[in-house]
């Protein structure tokens, strides 16, 4: 696992969603970014595992079997409970919004959504809950990627990528050493499902080693056949 993920592998988020579909991607995305994740399909569960003290944030749904959100998030703080709670939610007015965050909720986001916002307002509500600071810069070997002045160099020299190229490059570093599948790369940087049709993630793999390995001995970037992607250095 990254440098760059060690302050996640200890954090514990609970998701409290009753649409299996949302889910299943949320808990998939945020295993894969490092969480450990736990779910509960309706707000009774929910709540007795939220009041339990064993998570460091909570996602959770407004519209819930057995007990809504804003209960939820109701009975947590009465009990005293700084848990970080991220809403999900299809309810989009401004008054509802308002509501959520009265009772406790600390961000709201609203359905349809893109897991690449979700996961950068989890990470945002952790780092302000625990205070730490996520590296701005990722290293392997000899490359280096500054995240906030997004830059990238290999060996001491510059190398000039595109937009989607950085994203790209940055999700297999994120990943290193783990093969990451077509799929999961058209979900990650292009933010929507992989069209088996589309030869998108080869075109922008190739211009990527051409400019990260090209001229170098040790190449970083490796397909993995039938499989996907992997960012590693060859034994």
């Amino acid at each position: 696992m990254g440098a760059s993920r060690a302050w996640l592998t200890e954090m514990k988020i609970l998701v409290i969603e009753d649409d299996l579909v949302i889910a299943d991607l949320i808990k998939k995305g945020l295993k894969e970014a490092g969480f450990i994740v736990d779910h509960a399909d309706e707000g009774l569960t929910g709540i007795s595992l939220a009041l339990s003290g064993d998570y460091d944030l909570a996602i959770v749904d407004l519209m819930l079997p057995k007990l809504d959100g804003l209960s939820i998030i109701d009975l947590v703080r009465d009990k005293g409970i700084n848990l970080p709670i991220l809403i999900l939610s299809a309810k989009r007015s401004v008054e509802e919004r308002v509501s959520g965050l009265t009772h406790g909720g600390d961000d709201y986001l609203t359905k349809p959504f893109s897991f690449s916002e979700l996961l950068a307002r989890v990470k945002a509500l952790l780092r302000r809950s625990s205070n730490v600071v996520e590296p701005t810069t990722m290293n392997y070997r000899d490359l280096t990627i500054d995240l906030l002045a997004r830059t990238v160099s290999r060996g001491g020299k510059k190398v000039d990528l595109q937009p989607k190229e950085f994203m790209l490059l940055e999700y297999l570093l994120r990943n290193q050493g783990h093969v990451v599948s077509k799929t999961m790369i058209m979900e990650r940087v292009w933010d929507y499902h992989f069209d088996p049709g589309t030869n998108v993630v080869e075109a922008r793999i190739s211009k990527l080693r051409e400019k990260v390995d090209k001229g170098f001995d040790t190449p970083l970037i490796h397909t993995v056949r039938g499989l996907g992607y992997v960012l590693k250095q060859q034994d």
